[in-house]
């Protein structure tokens, strides 16, 4: 299987699955659910590039549970699994 490696400031997550039921037990049908805005951080770049030469790193690390913007990032599929390529911007917070 190919292997990613994301330039400047990107990363690379994996969605996390959402729960499947309510707190009440109630079973909620694909069509019901939200589009997962939570992920797992797969790999990420070495930072974005300043216009004086400097990297800034970036503030995440492979492993981290991110969340991010709902509609952000590109969705892509390689070797049978879903992830999406997100720009640094894009991640709101990391779940600790």
């Amino acid at each position: 299987m190919a292997t990613l490696r994301p330039l400047n400031d990107r990363v690379v997550v994996k969605q996390v699955t959402p729960e499947q039921k309510t707190s009440g037990g109630i079973i909620l049908p694909d069509s019901a659910q939200e589009k997962p805005t939570e992920a797992m951080v797969i790999a990420v770049g070495p930072g974005k590039t300043l216009d004086n030469g400097k990297v800034v790193p970036v503030d995440v690390n492979v492993g981290d549970r991110v969340i991010y913007a709902k509609y952000g990032g590109t969705e892509i599929k390689l070797g049978g699994e879903d992830y999406v390529i997100l720009r640094q911007d894009d991640i709101l917070a990391v779940k600790e």
